[in-house]
């Protein structure tokens, strides 16, 4: 596989865009949520009861799932009707985003411009998508029509919506110079090498060692900027990110765990039916339909 190829798998693993839909809670299963650690199962209003005194809420998605989307956008509209809201993360959003310009330089932050944006509609100015996308430099590679509902619901919000990735330019650095993270967690040969399986059969087990390499630095990176963000951000928080991220046992949780110590973390994860989902993976888990093609 060619290197521009592997470099952008390495920006999303498996993002990837149908067509415009309406975001509603209305057309997801609602009665397929689990209490991982009781076996109990729950209605929509009951997680939200259970979420409501969580100080910092992980959702982990399938990237094309619409269904998925329109969870994260009930959650980020309903959660602060329960209590007040500290800031949302989402992985969709990075620090930095490059531009083509003379001098090839790194253009300034794509955090400021979403906050214009949260600045512009806190006056009462009204926004379409496109000009939302235009001035929040958002990234194409992240289907617009999919996450339209959630990302505009946060930026509605009173409360911060943050950034929790690395940008372009770092993500090319760990490609070239792989650097692995720290953490007695994180860094288990357990750990790494189901990672590093799901990458290599993400790309048909085609990928060349030294490749393999770079893209493992570059998730657990990943994983370790967004714990990163998480712990820095406002409580309560919630930060939206892939399953694989969310997963307690592969992604950021242990990250956390590793930079601190006995934090009080919960994950939802979002799975399509079929998919097995224990309390090693998360909290709760809500099945929804698989995605269309």
């Amino acid at each position: 596989m060619k290197k521009i190829g592997l470099l952008a798998a390495a920006f999303l693993l498996s993002a990837c865009g149908i067509g415009q839909h309406t975001q509603t809670i209305h057309a997801v299963p609602q009665d397929n949520i689990v209490d991982l650690h009781s076996g109990q199962k729950l209605t929509p209003q009951q997680l939200l009861a259970k979420l409501r005194d969580r100080p910092r809420v992980i959702v982990g998605e399938k990237h094309d799932n619409l269904q998925h989307h329109q969870i994260e956008q009930w959650l980020v509209e309903s959660l602060p009707r329960q209590r007040t809201q500290g800031s949302v993360l989402m992985e969709m959003i990075t620090l930095w985003y490059l531009c083509k310009i003379t001098l090839g330089m790194i253009t300034p932050s794509q955090q400021d411009k979403v906050n214009a944006v949260k600045d512009q509609l806190k006056q009462g100015k009204t926004l379409t998508g496109q000009q939302i996308t235009e001035q929040t430099a958002w990234q194409k590679g992240w289907t617009w029509e999919l996450y339209s509902g959630v990302t505009t619901a946060a930026l509605a919000g009173s409360y911060p919506l943050l950034s929790a990735n690395l940008d372009r330019s770092e993500i090319k650095k760990f490609y070239e110079h792989p650097l692995a993270v720290t953490g007695a967690l994180s860094t288990q040969p357990s750990v790494r090498e189901a990672i590093a399986k799901t990458i290599e059969e993400s790309h048909g087990g085609k990928l060349e060692p030294k490749q393999a390499k770079a893209m493992l630095a570059i998730q657990q990176q990943r994983d370790r900027r967004m714990a990163e963000s998480l712990l820095a951000a406002p409580t309560p928080a919630l930060l939206i990110v892939g399953g694989y991220h969310a997963n307690r046992a592969l992604g950021v949780p242990l990250h956390v765990e590793d930079i601190a110590p006995m934090t009080e973390l919960t994950v939802v994860m979002l799975a399509e039916e079929g998919v097995k989902v224990d309390k090693s993976n998360a909290d709760f888990v809500w099945y929804t339909r698989k995605a269309k093609p």
